[in-house]
């Protein structure tokens, strides 16, 4: 087992990227509830694709500096 080099944030950082997650899945959800309003639903849609995007960037740039001792 390798020695603790210090207090870790990485599960601070892991929440703020969980964030992106949740709000990809709020805009998805109003985007499939509001399909009457078509240029709702597709804003929506689109909010939800960038966010999710931004939480899997942000998921891996955590990992990665997690895995080199970065953070």
């Amino acid at each position: 087992m390798e020695p603790q080099i210090g207090p870790s944030r990485v599960d601070e950082y892991s929440a703020i990227a969980s964030l992106f997650f949740l709000a990809s899945a709020v805009a998805s959800y109003t985007s499939m509830r509001k399909s009457q309003n078509r240029q709702l639903s597709e804003r929506c849609e689109s909010i939800a694709d960038q966010c999710f995007l931004g939480g899997l960037v942000a998921i891996t740039i955590i990992i990665l500096f997690f895995a080199y001792e970065v953070i």
